[in-house]
């Protein structure tokens, strides 16, 4: 069983934890330096939706969502949030560390405005937080992937109302 966990927001002196939590839960770099890039650009970094979770005063888990835009039918675009990556370190796996991370993290994309997250993630997880295919509101990601797997959550009422027929651009 796991202690009291903390969630906060990440700080620089997280970073070298963060690249590790990653790593570990990946076994592998790509989402490690996935989260250097996005932090490192400025144009969808949002440092305040980087959030680790602590247990001991040791980082056992980190959640990213930036800043995306939604191009409608009509070519106006449309801001909301990706959800990625999430990493818990893998003996703290399935005791709800993800599901809190999620929570605070729609807790503070919703306190700076924000009204939709867009995931590309597994298709019997992510629907436990409200998630929806994302085809709901007929927003296509911009490259072939299952319906199932690309999701979108309203963070306010009709947040992707007037989106329809929106795609996301290609980015990073």
């Amino acid at each position: 069983m796991t202690e009291q966990i903390t969630l906060r927001q990440e700080t620089q002196d997280d970073f070298k934890d963060v690249f590790e939590v990653n790593h570990t839960a990946f076994g592998q770099d790509n989402e490690a330096k996935l989260v250097g890039a996005l932090r490192n650009n400025s144009a969808v970094f949002v440092p305040e939706l980087s959030i680790v979770a602590i247990e001991n005063n040791k980082i056992i888990g980190h959640i990213l969502f930036t800043k995306i835009k939604i191009k409608d039918r009509n070519g106006n675009l449309h801001e909301s949030l990706g959800l990625a990556p999430m990493a818990v370190r893998p003996e703290f796996q399935k005791k709800g560390i993800g599901g809190q991370l999620i929570r605070k993290g729609f807790e503070a994309a919703k306190d700076l405005g924000f009204k939709s997250i867009i995931v590309l993630g597994h298709e019997h997880y992510y629907p436990k937080f409200g998630f929806e295919p994302a085809d709901k509101w007929n927003i296509k990601a911009p490259f072939d992937v299952p319906s199932n797997v690309f999701m979108a959550i309203e963070l306010v009422k009709d947040g992707l109302k007037h989106i329809g027929n929106g795609y996301l651009p290609k980015r990073i």
